[in-house]
């Protein structure tokens, strides 16, 4: 009986979409879908007398009465009624077991599609005032609810993001970076053989394309090198030699990785002191070219001006010196004062000295107002 349910079942998924559609309206263009979870049904209009009521608008809850409506139709072809006859003759036999294991699926479809079936209106509030998409079609916009103003906007996320990253970092300094006390190596002072210092460049676990350079820095002076085979070595590195602190500086980032740049320096310096050390040629003809260099002079501080134990001794006996001179002629009266000065100079002057600085008020004669410059411009 699990045979005739399934072949029930593929029957049904083939008759979905009606075509009786074709046998009333031949000319009229049918809209094929490519995926739909619902059948194409024709609209019954008032005045259209054409229009056929199939019984798609109804909703089934037994596969059986799908075949039953089928069939009462009458406009299906012969040899669609007969499969459609032995598909209901299954669903008969069936036993009420399986009957209610369908129905069961069924509802559980139903209950799955419904969101999509259901009808969304046009926002009036949106920009172009437009209808939403077709309900039918299954994308992953119908299923999110419309946004109704109680959440913040994309920058808004953005602040949250960087707020979570900084006290992720918070909480790594305060938590983790002390343990890291643990593996802590008192620091050890390079022996005689270990010359070379090579300097590493981190951006804290980020990508970046200046993170694979290495730089290598040494004296000639640390090797086991003659004064003429250092001033050869000095000559061989060219440019990359600082006379002021006779150190060689060269960088490597030709490959990808940190460790293969140390390895190729590593030869370098290698190859370079090799050289050096061959006496077949010393150089000695060749000066050394030190113009790729800018020797900067500092400033520095006059001997004479530094204090030595003379000089404190030689200012502590003219500050004596000037002390007693100013208590001899405090002692004379002569030592000026000049707070007493200041207060003087401030002071109001004498009342008498204002008394007889006082202008005179004249009395001018009534002629003279009247021969004055307003009487002629009358």
């Amino acid at each position: 009986m699990a045979a005739g349910a399934q072949s029930l079942r593929l029957c049904l998924r083939s008759y979905r979409q009606a075509p009786a559609f074709r046998a009333l309206r031949p000319n009229t263009p049918q809209l094929r879908r490519a995926l739909s979870t619902t059948t194409i049904a024709r609209r019954r209009e008032a005045n259209d007398k054409d229009a056929v009521d199939l019984g798609f608008d109804r909703v089934y809850d037994n596969p059986g009465d799908v075949v039953d409506d089928l069939l009462r139709t009458e406009l299906l072809p012969a040899k669609d009624r007969n499969q459609l006859a032995k598909a209901q003759s299954v669903w008969s036999e069936l036993p009420h077991e399986q009957k209610q294991a369908l129905q069961k699926d069924v509802q559980e479809v139903r209950q799955a599609m419904g969101p999509l079936r259901r009808i969304r209106k046009a926002k009036r509030s949106s920009f172009w005032g437009e209808e939403e998409t077709d309900s039918d079609l299954i994308t992953d916009e119908l299923g999110e609810d419309d946004f109704e103003e109680d959440d913040i906007l994309s920058m808004g996320h953005g602040k949250l993001e960087e707020h979570r990253e900084l006290r992720e970092y918070a909480r790594i300094a305060i938590w983790e970076m002390p343990l890291l006390s643990k593996h802590a190596k008192p620091f050890q002072p390079p022996v005689q053989g270990e010359v070379l210092r090579f300097r590493y460049t981190s951006y804290m676990g980020e990508f970046h394309p200046a993170e694979k350079k290495v730089v290598v820095e040494f004296c000639p002076r640390d090797l086991d090198l003659s004064e003429v085979q250092q001033s050869k070595l000095a000559k061989l590195a060219g440019p990359r030699y600082n006379p002021e602190t006779d150190i060689i500086r060269m960088g490597c980032e030709m490959f990808e990785h940190q460790a293969q740049n140390k390895r190729y320096l590593g030869d370098l310096v290698e190859k370079m002191v090799a050289e050096a050390k061959d006496p077949t040629d010393t150089f000695e003809d060749i000066p050394l070219d030190t113009r790729h260099h800018t020797f900067k002079t500092k400033p520095k501080f006059p001997k004479e001006w530094r204090l030595t134990p003379e000089r404190r001794a030689e200012l502590e006996a003219l500050r004596q010196q000037s002390f007693l001179l100013d208590e001899s002629k405090k002692n004379e009266g002569a030592l000026v004062d000049g707070s007493q000065r200041i207060q003087h100079a401030l002071a109001p002057p004498p009342a008498s000295d204002i008394q007889g600085k006082v202008a005179e008020l004249l009395t001018v004669p009534a002629q003279q107002k009247a021969s004055g410059p307003k009487a002629k411009r009358r």
